[in-house]
């Protein structure tokens, strides 16, 4: 049985990932901190602080792994520009190179959109400049570029999959979706910002799939999980009010717009040319969202 260490598994994007490797027949062990989730078949959990070094380092060299997907990082309260994103760079590198030191071989990583430098909308791995304007953004960044050439130097396969926006069930209820979704179902006003934005959203269960796709192809470097196709927040916004009969209003620009430019997209050719597809259309997608906030609202 195929075999693979996974950090940050029991987040949004985590635990889709973790259910798409058992679906694909590997064995998870998942570093997790600080409780362990449900036990389930071939997923192994062991209880692991990565900012421990050492900790991290006597694990490694215990267990000895080949394959590491490491998606775990700071993504709390103001995660852009808060100052653990420093701590994570460094957690980062140093469970990177306990990998390396303990029979690693590949090592594929989670990179963001926000490395880019959004000036230029249509966003290119190969092509577009990274220029990070937030800390968030330059720690992944700082990591790319000391891990890519790390991961060459020692002989081991380095994959790393830039993640753009994304939603689905099981997001933090604040976002916008989700936030949205919940409005509408209780009738409640809507209140957003103008939403005139146009940016890149994929489904987490086709974003998981990008994420393990990568991981198994051979493909190195970066490669954007994203749709290829931007989408106007508004239209989001109208999507989900006509899918759940919001009948209420909507404010548009009640709240300040967050940061950004005016357009996010990601070209997705890379991710494509291994042969992913999405499995949901945007409309598919939140349709499916909107249920499971359905059953999930009062839980």
């Amino acid at each position: 049985m195929k075999k693979v260490l996974l950090t940050g598994a029991t987040g949004f994007i985590g635990s889709q990932v973790t259910a798409e490797l058992l679906r694909r027949g590997y064995e998870v062990h998942a570093l997790v901190y600080p409780a362990p989730v449900a036990e389930q078949p071939n997923f192994i959990q062991h209880t692991m602080n990565l900012m421990d070094k050492a900790a991290v380092s006597d694990f490694l060299a215990e267990h000895r792994f080949e394959n590491l997907l490491h998606l775990a990082w700071y993504v709390g309260p103001k995660c852009h520009v808060h100052n653990l994103n420093m701590d994570w760079v460094v957690a980062t590198l140093n469970l990177l190179q306990a990998f390396a030191e303990n029979g690693g071989k590949t090592f594929a990583g989670a990179g963001t959109c926000s490395e880019y430098e959004y000036k230029y909308g249509y966003l290119s791995e190969d092509s577009t400049p990274t220029d990070p304007q937030t800390l968030y953004g330059n720690g992944k960044n700082a990591v790319y570029n000391i891990a890519k050439v790390f991961c060459k130097q020692n002989g081991i396969a380095f994959k790393w999959p830039r993640i753009f926006n994304l939603y689905g069930p099981n997001e933090k209820p604040q976002r916008l979706m989700p936030s949205v979704i919940n409005a509408c179902l209780k009738g409640e006003d809507v209140l957003v910002s103008d939403c005139l934005k146009f940016q890149d959203y994929l489904h987490v269960e086709d974003t998981a799939r990008g994420i393990v796709d990568v991981f198994e192809s051979e493909l190195e470097g970066a490669v954007n999980i994203s749709s290829g196709k931007p989408v106007q927040l508004r239209e989001i916004v109208s999507k989900i009010a006509e899918l759940t009969g919001f009948k209420g209003k909507i404010l548009w620009g009640a709240i300040p717009a967050a940061f950004g430019d005016d357009l996010v997209v990601g070209n997705n050719d890379k991710l494509k040319s291994i042969g992913w597809k999405p499995k949901y259309s945007l409309e598919d997608g939140l349709k499916q969202t909107i249920n499971w906030w359905k059953e999930h609202q009062n839980v």
